[in-house]
């Protein structure tokens, strides 16, 4: 009944592993895109982790009793805790910058006199929130840990921890940092969401498009009808555009719907408005925001273009395009979670450099009020842009688009000898 069924498996299988964009594309690509995503964020981790050990912790002192001293001692075993002489948080709040300090502690003024009569006591800790990375809380977890362990060892029961949050310069009461960095990350998934879908659904209907008509021989006839070349590149990479956005919209409209389905069923409390806030971008940065992805999807576009150029058929034009994947998927994923301001200098220029990286760079530095940064990105990813696209309009200026082949020389073997 199957006869003949595992020779043309084996022959099936022979011809995809030969081909080397195959083999690349599909294969080779997601063995290394993946541990260098794992190693970014591994050693984001250990960054912030080392950070945090490294923090100032400005304290205001309002006991003269031996215990806030110890439990000084106490905290300086793990951050940097350095008391000043001031009298109130709004004075140590002005002294943040001169220490480089990433929070501030509130000794109450009975702190020692709860600790000798074994009286609950509430110590104050306020916590500067500076980015929306997944390890922004870290110092504050060092913290918490430093108290439990005052608490098991030194005093049974007696701190009770106060977290509150200091965003751009004001205090936030009540608000743990670990939360508010949940709810801004949680706020922030869905640009990187969108872009990875935009840039990858596009870069494929543009190459298949291109690829679509080498393989079915109508380019011949498209570039020979009295039209501007560059017309026949700028409505192949318009109509990308459309498309892609409308899969881009539908895709998150089903997960917004979906994350909706989790998020719907946790409780409200501790729950903090971002827009009170100042964390979500003004109207001037959602146009910042808008023009970065548009000349980041434009440049992705024409990218494509050139490639399935070098492409016979849609499946190898499908292959080339999925080189470029890594460069858009590492960035937007880690970035998605990570503050790039935690990360080592060479990894930062890393970062900076892979132009779909912008975006998403954009995003957190305009919620930020850093309009500076985000405008330069847009004027380096718009000169990658230019330069792209005219390649590819030079590309299809001329008649080397029908021609052009990409070959891998020593990879591809003989062709598989015919069935028997």
């Amino acid at each position: 009944m199957l006869k003949g069924f595992g020779t043309l498996l084996v022959k099936e299988l022979k011809e995809l592993i030969r081909d080397p964009k195959i083999l690349l594309g599909f294969i080779v690509v997601p063995l290394i895109m993946f541990p260098v995503l794992g190693y970014v964020m591994n050693l984001s981790m250990q960054t912030a982790q080392e950070s945090a050990s490294k923090a100032v912790l400005l304290v205001v002192n309002h006991d003269l009793g031996n215990n806030s001293t110890q439990f000084i001692a106490f905290l300086n075993l793990a951050v940097n805790a350095t008391p000043i002489p001031v009298s109130t948080v709004d004075e140590a709040l002005l002294q943040l910058s001169n220490y480089s300090a990433s929070g501030i502690v509130e000794i109450p003024a009975n702190f020692s006199q709860s600790v000798i009569a074994r009286i609950p006591v509430s110590v104050k800790f306020y916590t500067v929130f500076s980015g929306s990375g997944l390890f922004e809380g870290i110092s504050s977890s060092i913290v918490n840990q430093m108290v439990e362990n005052y608490n098991r060892n030194l005093a049974p029961n007696i701190l009770v921890p106060a977290q509150s949050t200091i965003v751009k310069g004001k205090i936030i009461e009540g608000i743990d940092p670990r939360v508010l960095s949940s709810l801004v990350i949680s706020q922030a998934i869905a640009l990187p969401v969108t872009m990875l879908i935009l840039l990858t659904y596009s870069m494929q209907i543009a190459a298949t498009s291109v690829a679509m008509e080498k393989e079915e021989k109508t380019l011949e006839t498209l570039l020979t009808l009295p039209m501007d070349r560059f017309a026949i590149l700028a409505g192949k990479l318009s109509g990308s555009i459309i498309v892609a956005g409308i899969g881009a919209l539908a895709y998150m409209f089903g997960f917004n719907y979906y994350m909706g389905s989790f998020t719907s069923a946790i409780p409200s409390g501790g729950s903090a408005d971002l827009v009170s806030l100042g964390l979500v971008p003004s109207l001037f940065g959602y146009l910042l925001l808008g023009v970065s992805l548009f000349v980041t999807l434009l440049s992705a576009l024409a990218l494509a273009v050139i490639l399935s150029a070098f492409a016979q058929d849609v499946r190898s034009a499908q292959s080339l395009v999925s080189y470029v994947f890594p460069f858009v998927f590492v960035p937007s994923i880690a970035l998605m979670y990570l503050d790039i301001n935690v990360l080592p200098f060479w990894l930062k220029v890393v970062f900076y450099a892979i132009p779909f990286s912008q975006p998403i760079m954009a995003s957190k530095a305009v919620t930020a009020g850093d309009y500076t940064t985000a405008g330069l990105g847009i004027v380096y990813v718009a000169a990658f842009t230019l330069v792209i696209m005219y390649a590819a309009s030079r590309l299809f200026a001329t008649e080397k688009i029908l021609t052009v082949k990409l070959r891998f020389k020593g990879l591809r073997k003989s062709q598989t000898p015919p069935l028997e």
